[in-house]
């Protein structure tokens, strides 16, 4: 009898630092969404995350199964009371009740990260048909992200990247962001931004116009929104990418 008293005297002692140490945890909550096949981001976010952002965010994955033909996403009400969310998605329409948290967390004015395929998280591929009580949302582009997604240049080319200007150079983003560096990832086509996106950095390959790579933007609702079209596997080894990222989400989250 004493052992079982131990035993649940134990429980409890455990149960109640948990809530504790919950409840003094000041830092703000991250949600990163992640269901996208190209990028492997449902490896590179979740390490970014734990060597550069765990002193400031308390980070949750939310990721969608693999499965051909599935949609929906695992504990995405976690984006409820999200004080930021990262999106990483690609082409996914889930069911209208999940959709719902993700449109919540927007128009209640919450921070929002884009990374690469997010500026077409949300819409589907040429040809295809929304699923009865699924949603889609194919202007999250233009109304939350502030681009102007229009596929990409071909694979090969190396992206030179540079500031947009002088004012952005000087912006809290691009601080400690050594300028110019590369990228492998394929350029994606944005111009011109929507209205009230401020690009931050440009993107150049031989024989084509620039592209801007990196942009804020406050949303007509009320809001902030950081996005790059940055975002491979390799852009995530290089520095000067890893201190744009967490930079943006910093400067989303205040």
């Amino acid at each position: 009898m004493n052992i079982t008293r131990t035993t649940l005297l134990a429980a409890l002692v455990l149960a109640l630092s948990a809530v504790v140490s919950t409840a003094a945890d000041t830092r703000k909550k991250l949600v990163m969404l992640i269901a996208e096949p190209e990028y492997e981001t449902g490896t590179t976010l979740p390490e970014f995350a734990a060597k550069h952002l765990a002193k400031d965010f308390r980070v949750v994955t939310v990721t969608g199964p693999a499965t051909a033909g599935v949609t929906s996403f695992d504990g995405i009400a976690e984006i409820a009371d999200a004080d930021v969310l990262l999106v990483s998605v690609r082409r996914r329409t889930p069911p209208a009740d999940q959709f719902g948290v993700i449109r919540r967390h927007i128009q209640a004015g919450k921070p929002v990260v884009g990374i690469r395929t997010a500026s077409h998280a949300f819409s589907l591929s040429k040809g295809q048909t929304l699923a009865a009580g699924n949603a889609d949302w194919p202007l999250f582009d233009h109304e939350v992200i502030g681009g102007n997604y229009a596929g990409h240049h071909g694979t090969g080319p190396v992206t030179t990247v540079t500031a947009t200007g002088p004012a952005s150079a000087s912006h809290l983003i691009l601080r400690g962001v050594a300028l110019p560096f590369t990228s492998n990832s394929t350029l994606y086509r944005n111009t011109p931004l929507r209205p009230g996106a401020i690009a931050l950095i440009t993107g150049t390959i031989p024989g084509q116009p620039p592209e801007p790579l990196a942009w804020t933007y406050t949303r007509p609702g009320g809001g902030r929104t950081f996005y790059t079209s940055l975002g491979g596997p390799a852009d995530f080894k290089h520095p000067a990418f890893v201190q744009l990222l967490k930079n943006g989400i910093l400067w989303a989250a205040q």
